[in-house]
């Protein structure tokens, strides 16, 4: 598999090309038809493909990603939940607080102040 990705003319290294884009530009809309085209092939072969070497359509990648990563907002700082969801892509505050909760098992509103919640309590704690 690594001989694959290092392999510029391989199927993998397509697909790794797309997957970079993705994680570059994860908060902008996309079609799959734009990643297949970046990657050099057809839009079915392209999904099949990038199927295969991550267990998942692009779609739930990109998804993945924006989740992580405003996972990652939320917790580093407390802020506005609406805003972490659309600077991570997400065009609906609802839409955003439903993926998440279904990722996490807990809305990104709860998330955030049972985690900050804890660090205050772990910092009274220890003075």
């Amino acid at each position: 598999m690594v001989r694959q990705i290092a392999m510029a003319d391989s199927r993998l290294s397509q697909v790794s090309r797309a997957i970079t884009w993705l994680r570059t530009n994860f908060s902008e809309s996309v079609r799959v038809e734009r990643l297949a085209a970046l990657a050099g092939m057809s839009p079915v072969s392209f999904h099949r493909h990038f199927k295969a070497a991550t267990a998942m359509s692009p779609l739930q990648y990109q998804k993945q990603i924006r989740l992580q990563t405003a996972r990652a907002r939320l917790l580093a700082q407390q802020g506005d939940v609406a805003g972490v969801g659309f600077s991570v892509g997400y065009e609906s505050p609802s839409q955003f607080s439903r993926e998440y909760a279904r990722q996490f098992g807990v809305s990104p509103a709860r998330d955030m102040a049972r985690f900050h919640g804890a660090g205050e309590r772990a910092h009274c704690v220890a003075d």
